[in-house]
């Protein structure tokens, strides 16, 4: 059977059902806008307190019908710390915690992700800290937009990567358990 296309209208409707089932769509590349945070939770002597990194960049590739395909990058300025205690932040900086003056930044990254039965998704990537590489799977949520959002959760142990070594790595003082929590604004590339 021939099919004439004789009027401009009906070339152009062929030609959008031909691309429409061409090919599928590609993973959307992101990068981190204003508005992001990305937070850790914490206990000292039983008082709970909180920070964050205030330098962080996030780079992100996603489909969320394809997530096993996605990939996930965020390295981490460490000297940006800030707790709103000048002790604490201070300490932080030090070879006892981060160690600035030897590593700047901390790195995550995640290639395949999983869906999750409640509409989540799990990364399950490494950090990278003070020199030490350690799986660690990130939790998190997908709100689509114009600037999707990434709202995510993670369980770091410390100990594993030297952080609050020496006499600061009695869990009694300072859980072993540092929870992190992020919100990153996306915007397309």
């Amino acid at each position: 059977m021939t099919i004439k296309l004789t009027t401009p209208a009906a070339v152009a409707a062929s030609l959008a059902a031909l691309l429409a089932t061409a090919a599928p769509a590609a993973a959307a590349d992101y990068a981190q806008a204003a508005g992001s945070t990305l937070a850790f939770a914490s206990r000292y002597d039983g008082e709970l307190f909180t920070g964050r990194f205030d330098r962080f960049d996030t780079r992100l590739s996603f489909d969320p019908a394809k997530p096993e395909a996605g990939t996930l990058d965020v390295t981490i300025g460490l000297a940006s710390a800030v707790t709103g205690n000048a002790d604490r932040d201070s300490t932080l900086k030090t070879a006892d915690f981060f160690d600035i003056g030897k590593y700047a930044q901390a790195r995550y990254s995640a290639k395949g992700f999983r869906k999750l039965a409640d509409g989540q998704y799990a990364a399950d990537g490494t950090l990278e800290l003070r020199g030490v590489r350690k799986p660690v799977t990130l939790t998190f949520s997908w709100t689509d937009g114009a600037q999707p959002v990434l709202a995510g959760k993670a369980v770091v142990k410390r100990l594993d990567f030297g952080v609050g070594g020496g006499d600061w790595a009695d869990t009694d003082t300072i859980p072993d358990a540092v929870n992190i929590s992020t919100r990153v604004v996306l915007k397309p590339l």
